[in-house]
C-alpha cells in the first residue's frame, strides 16, 4: 500500500510525513521546534531559535548565485487541532494518520496539518538540496500562527538579512497573494449567580452537530452555519414559547475555526416535554432546509440527562441568549476595490456559559483597519448592553497590496513561462503573517502562494497532490530567477 512518502515530489512529501509524526498544536510546539533545530544543525547550516521559539535556518547561495537578493522562505510550524467528535485522538501525543484518496491527501478524522506543513516541508526541501540553483536563502519557521501569531509578533529586528519574503501559507495553486486581512479578538465576559433548579422540570442536553466548520477567514463566505448561532436561535424560541430554563451552553473551541458543534443543558417544564421535542424536530427541519446545500450533515439531537447543579437566573438568561443571537457573525462587507474579496467579517467562535461565568469570543477580520475597529466595537456594544466586560486584544495589521512589487513581477513571468498562463493576483481574507513581518522588516518585498488546500481548520482538511508538484516546480523556478542585488 502506497503512503505519502511515495508521492512526488518526494523532496516535499518525505518532509511533510515527518511533520505529521510530531505533535504540533498551537502553543504546544516544543517537539517541532527541537526537531527543526536538529534538522538545520544536521545540515551544517546556521540555525537559531529566538526568544519566542521561531526557528531560523540560513543557507548560503549555490555557486554562481552569490549576487542574487537574499530570499526568506516563511511558514508556520503549528497546526489547528480539530477532530470529529467520535474520534479518539490526542493532538499532544498522537501522530496524524494520513490517507490518500484519489488526488488528495487527508487525515483520518482529524485536521491534516497541510496548513502550513506543506509550506514548511518545501522550505526544508530547499535547505536539504544540493542540486537546486538559488541565491542566499533564509528559512523562517514561526510558531503559534493559528492562535495569535505570537511568533510573528515576537520576531526581533536584526535576525534576518533577506530582501524578499516568500510566504507559503496560501491555499489555491495558480494564485498569487499580495495582501491579507488584519484581525482582532473581541472577548466578552460576565459573572452570574446560579439559582436552584425549578421543581417539575426535566433536564435535557441539546446538541447541534454535523456541521462542516472550516477556516473562519477562508470559509466565512461559503454559507456554512455557525453552531453557536443555530443553538441560540433555537434557545430564544424555546425560552419564549416553552419557558425553558438554561443551565449551561458551550460551542466552538478555536478562535479561528467556524464552530461545528454546540451543546446546551436546559430544563423543560414537565407539561411541555412533548412540545419541546416537537420544537427540536421542527427546527432541525428548518435548519436543514435553510442550509441544504452547505450543511447536509446538520443535526439537532436531544437526550434526557441528570439534573444540573443549577440554572441561570431568568433575567440573565434572557439577556445572554439575546446577546449571542444578536452578535454579528459572518461576512459584514465585501471589498469595493477588489472584486470577490471579503473586506470585513466576524466569527462568533466560542461560547461558554457555565459555573457562574459567561464568555463569548469573536475573531473579527478586515482588510481595512478602520472597518475592523468599527466592527469590533459594534460587537462590543452588543455585549455592553448586558453589562459584560469586553476586551479587544491581539490586534494585528493587514498587508496592503503593492502592485509594483518586483517579486510579484518575477512570479508572474515565471508562472506564465512555466505553465502557459498568467496567475491570478489576489488578496486573502485571512491573517497571513506578512502584515506583521513587514512591520518588523519594512523593506521586505513580499508574495504568498501555495498548493490547493480545502477545508483547513476542520477534519475535512485535504491537500491536492497534483498542485503540490506544481507548487514545488514554481518555487524552484522562482529561486533560479531571483534578481541580482542592487549595485552599491
Amino acid at each position: 500500500m502506497s503512503t505519502i512518502k511515495d508521492l512526488q515530489p518526494q523532496e516535499i512529501w518525505k518532509n511533510f510525513h515527518a511533520l505529521t509524526q510530531i505533535p504540533r498544536p498551537s502553543k504546544k510546539e516544543a517537539g517541532i521546534i527541537a526537531y527543526m533545530k536538529k534538522f538545520g544543525e544536521g545540515l551544517g547550516l546556521e540555525t537559531t531559535v529566538d526568544d519566542v521559539g521561531n526557528v531560523i535556518i540560513k543557507k548560503p547561495a549555490t555557486k554562481g548565485m552569490e549576487n542574487r537578493k537574499t530570499v526568506v522562505l516563511q511558514g508556520h510550524l503549528d497546526m489547528v487541532p480539530q477532530k470529529n467528535s467520535d474520534k479518539d485522538f490526542d493532538f499532544e501525543k498522537d501522530p496524524i494518520v494520513t490517507l490518500i484518496e484519489g488526488d488528495w491527501v487527508k487525515a483520518d478524522g482529524t485536521t491534516l496539518g497541510s496548513d502550513n506543513g506543506i509550506g514548511v516541508a518545501a522550505a526544508m526541501a530547499v535547505l536539504q538540496s544540493d542540486s537546486l540553483k538559488h541565491g542566499p536563502v533564509e528559512a523562517l519557521f514561526t510558531v503559534d500562527e493559528e492562535t495569535g501569531m505570537t511568533g510573528a509578533f515576537g520576531l526581533k529586528p536584526g535576525l534576518l538579512d533577506g530582501e524578499i519574503l516568500i510566504n507559503m501559507d496560501s491555499e489555491d495553486e495558480g494564485e498569487l497573494y499580495v495582501g491579507c486581512a488584519g484581525g482582532i479578538d473581541v472577548n466578552a465576559t460576565k459573572t452570574y449567580t446560579e439559582e436552584e433548579i425549578p421543581a417539575g422540570h426535566t433536564a435535557y442536553a441539546v446538541h447541534v452537530k454535523g456541521l462542516k466548520g472550516g477556516h473562519s477567514g477562508l470559509d466565512i463566505n461559503t454559507g456554512r452555519a455557525n453552531a453557536n448561532k443555530l443553538l441560540f436561535r433555537f434557545l430564544m424560541q424555546a425560552e419564549s414559547d416553552l419557558q425553558v430554563r438554561l443551565s449551561e451552553a458551550m460551542g466552538g473551541d478555536l478562535r479561528n475555526a467556524i464552530p461545528r458543534e454546540a451543546k446546551a443543558i436546559v430544563l423543560v417544564p414537565g407539561n411541555k416535554k412533548e412540545a419541546f421535542a416537537s420544537m427540536v424536530d421542527r427546527y432541525e427541519k428548518i435548519y436543514r432546509k435553510e442550509f441544504a446545500e452547505t450543511e447536509p450533515g446538520l443535526r439537532i439531537q436531544i437526550e434526557e440527562t441528570g439534573p444540573p447543579v443549577g440554572v441561570i437566573g431568568k433575567k440573565e438568561q434572557y439577556r445572554f441568549i439575546r446577546a449571542i443571537y444578536a452578535c454579528p457573525n459572518g461576512v459584514q462587507r465585501m471589498s469595493a476595490s477588489m472584486e470577490g474579496l471579503i473586506e470585513t467579517s466576524n466569527n462568533l467562535s466560542i461560547v461558554k456559559i457555565t459555573g457562574g461565568r459567561f464568555q463569548a469570543m469573536n475573531l473579527t477580520r478586515s482588510s481595512v483597519d478602520t472597518a475592523k475597529e468599527a466592527t469590533a466595537w459594534k460587537i462590543a456594544a452588543v455585549f455592553h448592553l448586558i453589562d459584560a466586560d469586553v476586551e479587544l486584544s491581539g490586534d494585528y495589521p493587514g498587508w496592503k497590496p503593492d502592485m509594483e512589487s518586483s517579486i510579484l513581477k518575477v512570479c508572474q513571468q515565471v508562472y506564465n513561462d512555466r505553465f502557459g498562463k498568467v496567475p491570478e493576483i489576489k488578496a486573502i481574507h485571512a491573517g497571513l503573517e506578512c502584515g506583521l513581518l513587514g512591520g518588523v522588516y519594512p523593506g521586505l518585498d513580499m508574495i504568498s502562494f501555495g498548493p490547493t488546500i480545502r477545508s483547513p481548520h476542520s477534519p475535512d482538511e485535504k491537500v491536492n497532490i497534483h498542485t503540490v508538484k506544481k507548487f514545488w516546480d514554481f518555487l524552484v523556478a522562482i529561486l533560479e530567477n531571483i534578481p541580482e542585488k542592487s549595485a552599491g
